[in-house]
């Protein structure tokens, strides 16, 4: 079994690029994969390994200036979710595009995984989620407002447009492990709005502490790494990805004639052009060619 670790931690770098190459160092000579974005706000990502090398990683990680405190997820995958190991730098570690957003300065009010429930089902908030829209799909809170965005991006854009159907409602907001909503919260305060919460640890944290029997989420969330969905308990789930759009994608879908691997599936058939695709085939070619001589292809990983 491989650990797996998601984590970010919001706190002020002066010299990012200086960080870099001794984490990806450490992380190729523990054998861990994953992929971690550095920017002056702080560090964001996944990684997964063996237990000695996911835990020395972390240490590296606190011992980063403002880093002491950091938390994170923690899962188990059977299989390495990741191709390699990627350490990026970045302007954000998580991308909203809003310059004045500071979630070091002020955030919602946290709301531990086992009073998420009763808030949720108070008829005087309104819960919105703050994913993208293909996330979303496999599995969201019941209830839940869907901004219907296509990249986190887009959603003050939502907000400005759909702000007045919340009016005189305490806004609960939550995403897969809590970093999005650092930044969503912020805006929301920063735009006059009261009474905001988040969930602590987000869908991941959830999903691990509240017993299935008493949980109001409904489907898998969506995840960024090989497992592609987690369950209850964060079990990995039954999802796959279309590697032409990176849509989960279940087993079924895989029997519709939309499907065709590396290629299209019903999502993206008719949003790919015939030379797209046969570009996409011929990287399938390779792949397969790769697999057939045993050796890994960076082209995807093979879930």
């Amino acid at each position: 079994m491989f650990t797996v670790a998601a984590l970010y931690h919001f706190t002020r770098f002066d010299d990012v690029a200086a960080l870099r190459d001794p984490l990806l160092a450490l992380c190729r000579a523990e054998g861990i994969s994953g992929s971690l974005l550095l920017a002056q706000e702080g560090i964001n990502g996944t990684i997964a390994g063996s237990r000695t090398g996911t835990n020395k990683v972390l240490a590296h990680i606190r011992a980063l200036p403002g880093c002491a405190d950091l938390e994170w997820k923690e899962s188990h995958a059977q299989d390495q979710p990741f191709a390699r190991m990627k350490v990026r730098l970045k302007k954000e570690i998580v991308t909203m595009g809003q310059p004045d957003v500071d979630p070091r300065a002020r955030v919602g009010h946290y709301v531990e995984a086992k009073d998420w429930n009763d808030l949720i089902q108070s008829p005087d908030v309104a819960v919105i989620d703050t994913r993208n829209d293909y996330e979303v799909a496999i599995g969201t809170f019941q209830g839940a407002v869907d901004p219907q965005t296509e990249s986190f991006r887009d959603f003050p854009k939502w907000w400005e447009a759909n702000k007045a159907r919340f009016h005189n409602k305490r806004i609960a907001m939550f995403c897969t492990g809590g970093i999005r909503c650092e930044k969503s919260t912020n805006y929301l305060m920063s735009q006059g709005v009261d009474e905001v919460f988040h969930l602590k640890g987000g869908i991941l944290k959830y999903l691990e502490e509240v017993p299935e029997r008493d949980s109001t989420w409904q489907g898998d969330c969506f995840v960024f790494d090989g497992r592609v969905s987690v369950g209850h308990g964060l079990a990995e789930g039954p999802h796959a990805l279309c590697h032409a759009c990176r849509r989960p994608i279940l087993p079924e879908d895989r029997r519709h004639p939309a499907y065709e691997q590396g290629v299209a599936c019903h999502h993206c058939v008719a949003q790919t052009s015939e030379a797209d695709k046969e570009r996409f085939r011929e990287r399938e070619r390779q792949i397969q060619l790769a697999k057939a001589r045993g050796e890994a292809h960076l082209g995807r990983s093979e879930r």
